[in-house]
Protein backbone atom coordinates (compact mmCIF):
# COMPACT_ATOMS: atom_id res chain seq x y z
CA UNK A 1 0.00 0.00 0.00
CA UNK A 2 1.28 3.45 -0.92
CA UNK A 3 1.47 5.83 2.02
CA UNK A 4 0.08 9.33 1.38
CA UNK A 5 0.78 12.64 3.07
CA UNK A 6 -2.26 14.54 4.31
CA UNK A 7 -1.47 17.47 2.02
CA UNK A 8 -1.05 16.59 -1.65
CA UNK A 9 1.41 18.59 -3.77
CA UNK A 10 -1.23 18.87 -6.49
CA UNK A 11 -3.44 21.08 -4.35
CA UNK A 12 -3.21 24.76 -3.49
CA UNK A 13 -2.30 25.58 0.11
CA UNK A 14 -5.00 28.26 -0.04
CA UNK A 15 -7.64 25.77 -1.15
CA UNK A 16 -11.06 25.85 0.43
CA UNK A 17 -12.00 22.97 2.68
CA UNK A 18 -12.38 19.75 0.77
CA UNK A 19 -15.72 18.01 0.68
CA UNK A 20 -13.84 14.78 1.35
CA UNK A 21 -10.17 14.14 2.10
CA UNK A 22 -8.76 10.76 3.14
CA UNK A 23 -5.73 8.63 2.25
CA UNK A 24 -4.87 10.50 -0.94
CA UNK A 25 -8.47 10.64 -2.18
CA UNK A 26 -9.99 14.10 -2.35
CA UNK A 27 -13.33 15.47 -3.52
CA UNK A 28 -13.80 19.13 -4.38
CA UNK A 29 -17.37 20.46 -4.54
CA UNK A 30 -16.84 23.30 -6.99
CA UNK A 31 -17.38 24.25 -10.60
CA UNK A 32 -14.39 22.76 -12.41
CA UNK A 33 -14.10 25.82 -14.65
CA UNK A 34 -13.84 28.09 -11.61
CA UNK A 35 -11.92 26.04 -9.07
CA UNK A 36 -8.35 27.07 -8.28
CA UNK A 37 -7.77 24.18 -5.89
CA UNK A 38 -5.79 21.96 -8.25
CA UNK A 39 -2.40 23.40 -9.19
CA UNK A 40 -1.19 23.71 -12.81
CA UNK A 41 1.24 21.05 -14.09
CA UNK A 42 0.38 18.63 -11.27
CA UNK A 43 -1.79 15.86 -12.78
CA UNK A 44 -0.40 12.62 -14.22
CA UNK A 45 -3.60 11.18 -15.68
CA UNK A 46 -7.10 12.48 -16.38
CA UNK A 47 -9.92 9.97 -16.72
CA UNK A 48 -13.39 11.38 -17.26
CA UNK A 49 -16.66 11.20 -19.09
CA UNK A 50 -18.06 14.72 -19.52
CA UNK A 51 -21.72 15.63 -20.05
CA UNK A 52 -22.83 14.47 -23.51
CA UNK A 53 -25.39 17.26 -24.06
CA UNK A 54 -28.21 14.80 -24.71
CA UNK A 55 -30.69 16.29 -22.22
CA UNK A 56 -29.79 14.10 -19.24
CA UNK A 57 -31.45 15.35 -16.05
CA UNK A 58 -28.41 16.38 -14.00
CA UNK A 59 -29.07 18.30 -10.79
CA UNK A 60 -26.68 21.19 -11.46
CA UNK A 61 -25.80 21.14 -15.16
CA UNK A 62 -27.79 22.13 -18.24
CA UNK A 63 -27.36 19.16 -20.58
CA UNK A 64 -29.40 20.74 -23.37
CA UNK A 65 -27.18 23.52 -24.67
CA UNK A 66 -27.03 24.59 -28.28
CA UNK A 67 -24.34 22.57 -30.00
CA UNK A 68 -22.21 25.69 -30.42
CA UNK A 69 -22.45 26.43 -26.68
CA UNK A 70 -21.65 22.81 -25.88
CA UNK A 71 -18.49 22.96 -27.98
CA UNK A 72 -17.46 26.20 -26.26
CA UNK A 73 -18.05 24.63 -22.84
CA UNK A 74 -15.95 21.67 -23.98
CA UNK A 75 -13.17 23.95 -25.17
CA UNK A 76 -13.02 25.66 -21.78
CA UNK A 77 -12.84 22.56 -19.59
CA UNK A 78 -10.50 20.66 -21.94
CA UNK A 79 -8.16 23.67 -21.99
CA UNK A 80 -8.16 23.78 -18.20
CA UNK A 81 -7.29 20.07 -18.09
CA UNK A 82 -4.30 20.86 -20.30
CA UNK A 83 -3.09 23.52 -17.86
CA UNK A 84 -3.38 21.16 -14.89
CA UNK A 85 -1.58 18.26 -16.55
CA UNK A 86 2.15 17.54 -16.28
CA UNK A 87 4.20 17.59 -19.48
CA UNK A 88 4.06 13.79 -19.65
CA UNK A 89 0.44 13.71 -18.50
CA UNK A 90 -2.18 11.58 -20.27
CA UNK A 91 -5.88 12.21 -20.87
CA UNK A 92 -8.46 9.41 -21.31
CA UNK A 93 -11.55 11.13 -22.69
CA UNK A 94 -14.71 8.99 -22.78
CA UNK A 95 -17.15 10.54 -25.25
CA UNK A 96 -19.80 9.37 -27.71
CA UNK A 97 -18.87 8.60 -31.29
CA UNK A 98 -21.80 10.72 -32.40
CA UNK A 99 -25.33 11.60 -31.39
CA UNK A 100 -28.67 11.87 -33.13
CA UNK A 101 -30.84 13.36 -30.39
CA UNK A 102 -31.82 16.92 -31.38
CA UNK A 103 -29.91 16.54 -34.63
CA UNK A 104 -27.00 14.42 -35.80
CA UNK A 105 -23.59 15.65 -34.62
CA UNK A 106 -20.08 14.22 -34.92
CA UNK A 107 -19.31 14.64 -31.21
CA UNK A 108 -16.23 12.41 -31.11
CA UNK A 109 -14.54 14.10 -34.05
CA UNK A 110 -15.45 17.60 -32.86
CA UNK A 111 -14.21 17.15 -29.29
CA UNK A 112 -11.01 15.51 -30.51
CA UNK A 113 -10.32 18.54 -32.70
CA UNK A 114 -11.08 20.86 -29.78
CA UNK A 115 -8.60 18.94 -27.62
CA UNK A 116 -5.92 19.22 -30.29
CA UNK A 117 -6.56 22.95 -30.68
CA UNK A 118 -6.14 23.31 -26.89
CA UNK A 119 -2.65 21.83 -27.16
CA UNK A 120 -3.28 18.14 -26.50
CA UNK A 121 -1.43 15.69 -28.73
CA UNK A 122 -3.42 12.82 -30.20
CA UNK A 123 -2.20 9.28 -29.54
CA UNK A 124 -5.01 6.86 -30.45
CA UNK A 125 -8.63 5.93 -29.78
CA UNK A 126 -10.09 2.94 -27.97
CA UNK A 127 -13.52 1.79 -29.11
CA UNK A 128 -15.71 0.78 -26.18
CA UNK A 129 -18.36 -1.71 -27.27
CA UNK A 130 -21.16 -1.48 -24.71
CA UNK A 131 -23.32 -4.00 -26.55
CA UNK A 132 -26.49 -2.03 -25.86
CA UNK A 133 -27.97 -2.07 -29.36
CA UNK A 134 -31.01 -3.96 -28.01
CA UNK A 135 -32.10 -0.77 -26.25
CA UNK A 136 -32.47 1.24 -29.43
CA UNK A 137 -35.92 2.58 -30.33
CA UNK A 138 -35.13 4.94 -33.21
CA UNK A 139 -34.95 3.39 -36.68
CA UNK A 140 -35.70 6.37 -38.89
CA UNK A 141 -37.57 5.27 -42.00
CA UNK A 142 -38.52 1.69 -41.15
CA UNK A 143 -37.62 -0.75 -43.94
CA UNK A 144 -37.11 2.15 -46.32
CA UNK A 145 -34.12 3.93 -47.86
CA UNK A 146 -35.95 7.22 -47.32
CA UNK A 147 -34.17 8.25 -44.08
CA UNK A 148 -32.85 5.32 -42.00
CA UNK A 149 -30.85 5.91 -38.81
CA UNK A 150 -27.50 4.16 -38.43
CA UNK A 151 -26.68 3.79 -34.75
CA UNK A 152 -23.36 2.39 -33.52
CA UNK A 153 -23.56 0.87 -29.99
CA UNK A 154 -20.08 2.12 -29.11
CA UNK A 155 -18.37 4.98 -27.34
CA UNK A 156 -14.84 6.34 -27.66
CA UNK A 157 -11.99 6.64 -25.21
CA UNK A 158 -9.72 9.17 -26.90
CA UNK A 159 -6.11 8.94 -25.70
CA UNK A 160 -4.29 12.26 -25.58
CA UNK A 161 -1.09 13.54 -24.02
CA UNK A 162 0.30 16.96 -23.21
CA UNK A 163 3.84 17.05 -24.65
CA UNK A 164 5.60 13.71 -24.23
CA UNK A 165 3.85 10.35 -24.61
CA UNK A 166 6.69 8.55 -22.83
CA UNK A 167 6.39 8.93 -19.07
CA UNK A 168 9.54 10.33 -17.50
CA UNK A 169 8.30 11.05 -13.97
CA UNK A 170 6.57 9.13 -11.24
CA UNK A 171 7.45 5.95 -9.40
CA UNK A 172 8.17 3.92 -12.58
CA UNK A 173 6.18 1.13 -10.87
CA UNK A 174 3.56 -0.51 -13.08
CA UNK A 175 1.11 -2.99 -11.58
CA UNK A 176 -0.69 -4.26 -14.67
CA UNK A 177 -0.84 -8.02 -15.24
CA UNK A 178 0.67 -9.54 -18.40
CA UNK A 179 -2.62 -10.82 -19.80
CA UNK A 180 -4.39 -7.55 -19.04
CA UNK A 181 -1.67 -5.61 -20.84
CA UNK A 182 -2.00 -7.85 -23.88
CA UNK A 183 -5.80 -7.62 -23.87
CA UNK A 184 -6.16 -3.92 -23.13
CA UNK A 185 -3.65 -2.72 -25.71
CA UNK A 186 -6.13 -4.10 -28.23
CA UNK A 187 -8.15 -0.99 -29.06
CA UNK A 188 -11.54 -2.70 -28.91
CA UNK A 189 -12.83 -3.01 -25.35
CA UNK A 190 -16.03 -4.93 -24.70
CA UNK A 191 -17.84 -4.68 -21.38
CA UNK A 192 -21.31 -3.59 -20.32
CA UNK A 193 -22.32 -0.16 -19.13
CA UNK A 194 -23.49 0.72 -15.63
CA UNK A 195 -27.03 0.83 -14.26
CA UNK A 196 -28.32 4.31 -13.45
CA UNK A 197 -30.84 2.84 -11.01
CA UNK A 198 -28.26 0.75 -9.17
CA UNK A 199 -25.79 3.62 -8.76
CA UNK A 200 -28.27 6.45 -8.24
CA UNK A 201 -26.74 8.79 -10.81
CA UNK A 202 -28.15 9.71 -14.25
CA UNK A 203 -24.96 8.88 -16.19
CA UNK A 204 -22.54 6.54 -14.39
CA UNK A 205 -19.82 4.65 -16.18
CA UNK A 206 -18.70 1.15 -15.16
CA UNK A 207 -15.70 0.64 -12.90
CA UNK A 208 -13.97 -1.37 -15.62
CA UNK A 209 -13.40 1.76 -17.73
CA UNK A 210 -11.31 3.79 -15.26
CA UNK A 211 -9.69 0.61 -13.91
CA UNK A 212 -8.19 -0.21 -17.31
CA UNK A 213 -7.16 3.38 -18.01
CA UNK A 214 -5.49 3.77 -14.61
CA UNK A 215 -3.59 0.48 -14.75
CA UNK A 216 -2.52 0.91 -18.38
CA UNK A 217 -1.58 4.58 -18.46
CA UNK A 218 -0.28 5.50 -14.98
CA UNK A 219 2.26 4.39 -12.39
CA UNK A 220 1.54 3.42 -8.80
CA UNK A 221 1.44 6.63 -6.77
CA UNK A 222 0.50 8.87 -9.70
CA UNK A 223 -2.17 11.55 -9.30
CA UNK A 224 -5.39 11.00 -11.25
CA UNK A 225 -8.02 13.68 -11.87
CA UNK A 226 -11.69 13.34 -12.78
CA UNK A 227 -13.09 16.84 -13.43
CA UNK A 228 -16.66 15.47 -13.66
CA UNK A 229 -16.65 13.16 -10.66
CA UNK A 230 -20.33 12.23 -10.68
CA UNK A 231 -20.86 9.04 -8.68
CA UNK A 232 -17.16 8.69 -7.82
CA UNK A 233 -16.31 5.62 -9.91
CA UNK A 234 -12.91 6.93 -11.01
CA UNK A 235 -11.80 7.62 -7.44
CA UNK A 236 -12.87 4.15 -6.29
CA UNK A 237 -10.51 2.62 -8.85
CA UNK A 238 -7.80 5.17 -8.06
CA UNK A 239 -7.76 4.08 -4.42
CA UNK A 240 -7.89 0.37 -5.20
CA UNK A 241 -4.97 0.85 -7.61
CA UNK A 242 -2.84 2.69 -5.01
CA UNK A 243 -2.86 6.03 -6.81
CA UNK A 244 -3.79 9.48 -5.52
CA UNK A 245 -7.02 10.97 -6.78
CA UNK A 246 -8.81 14.28 -7.12
CA UNK A 247 -12.44 14.51 -8.16
CA UNK A 248 -14.36 17.70 -8.84
CA UNK A 249 -18.11 18.06 -9.11
CA UNK A 250 -20.35 21.12 -9.01
CA UNK A 251 -23.25 19.23 -7.44
CA UNK A 252 -23.17 18.63 -3.68
CA UNK A 253 -25.53 15.65 -3.80
CA UNK A 254 -23.27 13.89 -6.30
CA UNK A 255 -20.29 14.58 -4.05
CA UNK A 256 -22.22 12.94 -1.21
CA UNK A 257 -23.00 9.96 -3.43
CA UNK A 258 -19.34 9.69 -4.47
CA UNK A 259 -18.18 9.81 -0.84
CA UNK A 260 -20.71 7.14 0.14
CA UNK A 261 -19.59 4.81 -2.66
CA UNK A 262 -15.89 5.42 -2.00
CA UNK A 263 -16.36 4.56 1.68
CA UNK A 264 -18.26 1.37 0.79
CA UNK A 265 -15.44 0.17 -1.45
CA UNK A 266 -12.60 1.49 0.67
CA UNK A 267 -13.52 0.69 4.26
CA UNK A 268 -9.92 1.24 5.33
CA UNK A 269 -10.20 4.98 4.67
CA UNK A 270 -9.69 7.24 7.66
CA UNK A 271 -10.77 10.87 7.28
CA UNK A 272 -8.19 13.55 8.04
Amino acid sequence: MVEYENSMATLSKNASKFFFDANGIQIINEDFLKTKTVLPNSIDLIVTSPPYNVDISYNSHNDKLSYEDYLEFSRQWISKCYELSRNDGRFCLNIPLDKNKNGQQSVGADLTMIAKSAGWQYHSTIIWNEGNISRRTAWGSWLSASAPYVIAPVELIVLLYKRDWKKTGGSKESDILKQDFMDWTNGLWTFTGESKKRIGHPAPFPRELPRRCIKLFSYVGDTVLDPFLGSGTTLIEVFLSHRKGVGVDIDKSYCKLAEKRIREYTDTLVSV
